[in-house]
């Protein structure tokens, strides 16, 4: 399917699924729970867009909630200890970027599979989290950490804005310049790239060292909601923004996918959890479904795919006729 039809297929099962809110649970759409929904889902979005690039080069990221938890705590710590919020945020992105650079040169240079790379991490930082923080939360976070110093009314504006702005500028990149489109290109035929002269290695590292930046990005989002900052945030995070991701259309095995896709997949994917609540199921159903929609996802593009590799076959064949 093209972009547009995925798109336009997301688009319709999300209205199928406001219509069915609408009828059965219409408190749904009250003002407090979709501004809490929105919240929520803000920092899926944001590290999403970064697991998107990772994912158009053909390669994944499943450390991303862990990132997302060190990240948070970085942030926290340097907030208790006085930093100014300018630090603050310097702080958590540096510590993304780190993460990301150490992911990439392992997967650029070193040739490891990033499955088994971003797993390793995903365990290494998780449980080095826990031994440096003895389990303990960050707590006493300054009123200049909360809410980015704003009022809590005036920080949603700005929280939509900064996912906004990053969307907007990420999908632009990549339909618009040539770093994006070197990005696709190494994720569609990576032999191909590196013929064109195209630094593939270095294609790959940066686009992960620009993943760490977003998580950074969504984790200083996030952490500011709230008054603490416990070390095992985070958890089942990469699954949220991987299924993002994959349901809004990037195909698996690298080079085609949008922004757009991704954005559409986090507003399904962040109503279909509480949507389940609303409906009377189980609220331990969500994982299920996350899971479900990822398979669902990856099994129609391994059956588009098929069916263009038959229709190529069968032109080639009759050209040679």
């Amino acid at each position: 399917m093209s972009s547009f039809r995925v798109e336009a297929a997301l688009g319709l099962v999300i209205l199928a699924l406001a219509a069915v809110l609408a009828a059965a649970a219409p408190r749904f759409f009250e003002p407090a729970n979709l501004a809490d929904l929105v919240l929520a889902n803000l920092p899926v979005l944001i590290a999403a867009i970064g697991a998107t690039l990772v994912i158009l080069i053909g390669e994944i990221d499943i450390s991303v909630g862990s990132t997302f938890a060190v990240c948070s705590v970085v942030a926290g710590t340097f907030a208790t200890m006085g930093a100014p919020m300018p630090a603050v945020v310097f702080g958590a992105l540096a510590t993304g970027a780190a993460i990301g650079a150490v992911n990439g040169l392992l997967v650029a240079w070193l040739h490891i599979p990033s499955i088994v790379v971003t797993l390793a991490a995903m365990v290494a930082l998780r449980d080095g989290l826990r031994w440096i923080t003895e389990g303990a939360w960050v707590q006493n976070l300054p009123a200049s950490f909360q809410w980015f110093g704003l009022t809590q009314q005036a920080y949603p504006f700005v929280a939509v804005g900064t996912a906004a702005l990053l969307s907007v500028l990420t999908a632009w990149t990549l339909r618009s310049t040539r770093a994006g489109r070197v990005m696709l290109a190494t994720g569609s035929n990576a032999e191909a790239a590196r013929l064109a002269a195209i630094d593939t290695a270095s294609v790959r590292a940066s686009v992960f060292v620009l993943a760490g930046v977003f998580t950074a990005i969504a984790a200083i989002v996030n952490a500011v909601r709230f008054t603490q900052v416990p070390p095992n945030t985070g958890l089942g995070f990469e699954m949220k923004v991987i299924a993002a991701v994959v349901v809004g259309g990037a195909a698996i095995t690298g080079g085609r996918g949008t922004i757009a896709g991704t954005v559409l997949g986090t507003v399904l994917l962040g109503m279909s959890g509480p949507a389940l609540t609303f409906l009377g199921a189980s609220a331990y159903w969500e994982r299920a479904l996350q899971g479900g929609i990822i398979l669902a996802a990856v099994a129609i593009q391994a059956v588009t795919r098929a069916g263009r590799a038959n229709r190529r076959r069968a032109g080639a064949s009759e050209v040679a006729a």
